[in-house]
């Protein structure tokens, strides 16, 4: 899609940045067209480093899902879940157990297209479009209450989501998500955080997002900690991507300005 001439599918918008084709940009893929490589130029010129955010976002992922999968959590929803690649939530949890179930979920036509060709021959694994900004539209899917029991335990993923919440969507979504969980579901999520960043830098980010559909929020940890609200965090609790369970034998991650938790519903 990222070659020249671009020829976008019938009905895709490519007058604005997408956030899912710009974080596939930033892990180096090809799905993306040249609005989205421009404004993560833009991103990358306030933030330098924001492509190795962006790996260390991808790395929390599969360590936050397979954790999840190690406490018994068998069918996940990842809400946002962005376009293919290595990794992916369903490939990290059927390795802890082939029989796991994962809906992707995401609002972009690309994500959609790409989804259901990679997971043609996947019966335990649907991709669907729905906003997490309507809740009910994600848990009310036919293809999520076909796949998901929500009387058993579910793992819910935002990863890099939640910061496209406002404060006032915040109780709402998040109230309507975890009510629908069983006890012993977990949440996971990461989110961008003004701390120690300039306030410059933080400005500048924002307003690129703001040229795209889904303005971005950035945020100091206590207001970052109301989205876990009515959870119990698993230790470390909330904190840098690069605290939260390191790999043993992966190489020491720089700070970075996102935090992440997993949280267990009591």
């Amino acid at each position: 899609m990222s070659d020249s001439g671009e020829r976008a599918p019938a009905g895709l918008d490519t007058s604005r940045p997408s956030v899912a084709r710009m974080y596939d940009y930033y892990l180096g893929g090809k799905d993306n067209f040249q609005v989205d490589r421009d404004a993560v130029d833009r991103v990358e010129k306030a933030m330098p480093g924001t492509r190795q955010v962006a790996h260390q976002n991808r790395a929390f992922l599969r360590r936050a899902v397979r954790y999840m999968a190690r406490q018994g959590v068998r069918q996940f929803i990842d809400i946002g879940s962005g376009l293919p690649t290595a990794g992916n939530t369903h490939e990290i949890a059927q390795e802890v157990d082939p029989s796991a179930r994962v809906v992707y979920v995401d609002n972009d036509p690309v994500v959609l297209n790409h989804g259901r060709a990679l997971l043609a021959a996947d019966s335990r694994t649907t991709v669907v479009t729905a906003d997490m900004h309507r809740p009910d539209e994600v848990l009310e899917h036919p293809a999520v209450t076909r796949l998901i029991d929500f009387g058993r335990p579910v793992g819910v993923l935002m990863i890099a989501m939640v910061h496209f919440l406002t404060l006032d969507e915040q109780p709402y979504v998040m109230a309507r998500l975890r009510d629908a969980l069983a006890p012993g579901s977990h949440f996971t999520a990461t989110h961008a955080t003004t701390d120690g960043l300039p306030a410059d830098m933080v400005a500048q980010t924002e307003a690129v997002y703001a040229t795209t559909p889904t303005p971005i929020h950035f945020r100091p940890h206590a207001e970052i900690a109301r989205f876990f609200d009515g959870f119990e965090l698993a230790p470390p609790g909330l904190v840098m991507l690069n605290e939260w369970r390191p790999d043993a034998d992966a190489p020491v991650a720089q700070p970075c300005w996102l935090y992440g938790a997993v949280g267990r519903k009591p």
